[in-house]
């Protein structure tokens, strides 16, 4: 069951604009995932309410919500990011990090 979830999340992870999200950042549903951290894997814990392991990557800063500064970052440069929705939270996190 396990591996069909992180095979559906792997399916459901694509490039899309900052632009595009930022009805979401204003909701407060952004999660960013650092560099370091699988986006994928991210996803699958979050989904599957592991809540220690997210409490420690929380506490660590490999994941958080959204600055204010770096949303204006990527709006200022026309971000792109790789994005994978775990209602009602979308993970993301900048290219090139993916895994």
């Amino acid at each position: 069951m396990e591996d069909i979830l992180k095979a559906k999340l792997n399916l459901d992870t694509s490039l899309i604009g900052w632009g595009e999200l930022q009805r979401h950042f204003a909701a407060g549903n952004v999660i960013s995932v650092r560099q370091g951290l699988d986006l994928v894997e991210a996803a699958l814990s979050v989904s599957r309410d592991e809540r220690e392991k997210v409490e420690e990557w929380l506490l660590s800063g490999l994941i958080g919500k959204v600055s204010d500064e770096e949303a204006l970052a990527w709006f200022n440069s026309d971000a792109t990011l790789w994005a994978v929705v775990v209602k009602p939270w979308v993970l993301v996190q900048e290219q090139g990090n993916l895994h």
